[in-house]
């Protein structure tokens, strides 16, 4: 990187950059917020001489995704192979400038309107008073200018003022002219640079996300390529199928897993411009799939109950390089490598590093080899009774709901397939989400809150269930209503792994005995997922608290 330059640009060659489109402001910016009086102030400093601040641009021959146009004036594309300065700090200032010139008419994102052109100078203030004003009213009409109509008046505009003002539009018109603009130039620097140049210029502001960046680099003109509308695109495509909860961070990693076997930030970066947007269709076509076999094979339904986000990498990595669905062993151990990870904790923490290694791991299972993992599990009923206390984030819980979902559960009532939500499963109180012994009923018999809120005591219903009919009622009483309504019951129940109603206790409002045979009925269900290699009968792994996988800023 060389060192940064300082500059100066007149008034016309600034403007002229600006309407050639060799200065851009690039769309990671913020939205353009100051007012007319604050602009107004910033042309009265102009007038007077005072400083104004140093622009900063970066210059490069990189197109990024930028600003298109400025209220009614629309900013060109500039050849190609040319350079273009990118403003990382100054867009207030340069936006206010050129609107105010130009006269341009800007519209914000609350419906309203501001025309830079209503910004006049007073040809009777004093030096010492406010030469650029807004606010014309009790102002002698003979006594104000539009500053666009001073720059682009003809002479017959000019000689219409009375003669006493013609000395003073002759020198404000030549200060605007005569005003250099100090500018300090970063050049031959990556976008990685220039992006932590103006997140470092912007402390106070949110600091750019890689997407954000990525969204900038990869955007291409003449290729139709706007990531941000390609992402947006995806999701409501995914939306259809309720999987609309997917990261901007997870499909950047899914596209540098396939690229370069490696996701962190700064591999992603560093990816071809090119590349990345001739492999984005087949990208959104593996995830696609990915999400397809989640849901039929996994029957997975909403992708809020996925353990992590980052389980769509090394599945659309999969799928990428395996255009059909997985059969025979391929499925097996793709289903082993999913319970792993699932139960495991796997993404918790150091998530990119685990990717780059975990894509290794599909690499064999493409190839119809089992995976060796580093990682032990343990599916037993005792680690699930001593490790399932309830919160909707845990990926361990999660894993556990994804078994539920998986037997397509019904409702007690009338056997109906249960919708289950993305909007509902956010939060641990969702409506979807029902403590078989309910919390009321297990207080008042003493029962500590660990053991009540756990994975064991959740069954998924409708939210009608949970509001008007069960309540704090006791098992035995509001099943008999059930048994009644449902002659089907028992059959429903088998769909939320309670298999026995007499022997799970439910009959004589036996809490313990429910924990102790649900806990064996779902640990059977997870040995049945996984293929048991020495390692998980060497280490019993410790499931720390984790919440979500962390994850690309």
């Amino acid at each position: 990187m060389k060192l940064p330059l300082a500059e100066s640009s007149p008034y016309s060659n600034l403007i002229s950059d600006i309407e050639k489109g060799q200065v851009k402001i690039p769309q990671f910016q913020r939205d353009f917020v100051w007012d007319l009086k604050k602009s107004a102030n910033l042309l009265d400093s102009i007038m007077k001489g005072y400083p104004i601040g140093t622009f900063i641009f970066w210059k490069t021959n990189e197109r990024l995704r930028s600003i298109r146009d400025l209220g009614n004036f629309q900013l060109p594309e500039p050849p190609d192979g040319d350079f273009i300065n990118y403003v990382l700090d100054g867009q207030q200032r340069l936006t206010s400038l050129f609107a105010t010139l130009k006269g341009l008419k800007l519209h914000r994102e609350n419906g309203k309107s501001e025309d830079y052109a209503d910004m006049f100078l007073d040809l009777n203030a004093a030096e010492d008073e406010q030469i650029v004003i807004t606010d014309t009213v009790n102002k002698d009409q003979k006594g104000i200018i539009r500053i666009k109509n001073l720059l682009d008046g003809d002479i017959e505009l000019l000689a219409s003022y009375p003669k006493e003002y013609h000395k003073k539009l002759n020198e404000y018109k030549k200060r605007i002219e005569a005003y250099h603009f100090p500018i300090i130039m970063i050049k031959d620097s990556p976008i990685d640079i220039a992006t932590e140049i103006f997140t470092r210029i912007n402390v106070s502001g949110k600091p750019l996300s890689l997407f954000e960046i990525m969204v900038a680099k990869t955007f291409d003109v003449e290729k139709n390529f706007d990531l941000a509308e390609k992402f947006s695109e995806l999701i409501e495509n995914l939306r259809l199928v309720n999987f609309e909860t997917i990261s901007d961070a997870t499909v950047l990693q899914t596209i540098s897993v396939i690229l370069k076997k490696e996701c962190k930030r700064k591999q992603i970066l560093k990816l071809n411009k090119g590349k990345f947007i001739e492999v984005w269709d087949e990208v959104v076509d593996a995830i696609e799939r990915t999400v397809e076999y989640f849901r039929s094979y996994y029957r997975i339904p909403v992708s809020q109950l996925l353990p992590y986000n980052a389980l769509i990498v090394p599945f659309s990595y999969f799928f990428y390089h395996h255009k059909d669905k997985p059969t025979g062993v391929k499925q097996k151990y793709l289903q082993d490598f999913f319970w792993r990870c699932s139960l495991s904790g796997r993404y918790s923490s150091g998530v990119e590093t685990k990717l780059a290694q975990d894509v290794r791991r599909i690499d064999n299972i493409l190839n119809d080899r089992l995976p060796k993992y580093d990682w032990g599990i343990d599916v037993s009923s005792e680690f699930i009774t001593n490790n399932g206390w309830f919160s909707a984030s845990r990926s361990f819980i999660k894993a556990i709901l994804c078994l539920y979902a998986y037997h397509q559960p019904k409702s007690f009532n009338d056997n109906s397939i249960i919708n289950i939500s993305n909007y509902w499963l956010k939060q641990a109180n969702s409506k979807n989400y029902h403590h078989f012994f309910p919390k009321a009923y297990l207080q008042k018999k003493g029962w500590d809150y660990w053991d009540i809120n756990h994975i064991l005591n959740i069954t998924i219903v409708d939210d009608f269930l949970n509001k008007r009919e069960i309540k704090a009622k006791s098992p035995a009483v509001y099943m008999k209503r059930f048994k009644k309504l449902n002659p089907n019951l028992d059959a429903t129940m088998k769909t939320h792994l309670i298999t026995n109603l007499e022997r799970f206790g439910i009959w004589d409002n036996n809490y313990g005995t429910f924990m102790k045979k649900r806990a064996q009925a779902i640990s059977r269900k997870l040995t049945q997922r996984i293929i048991s290699q020495q390692i998980d009968k060497d280490i019993v792994p410790e499931l720390t608290d984790d919440y979500e996988e962390v994850e690309i800023k």
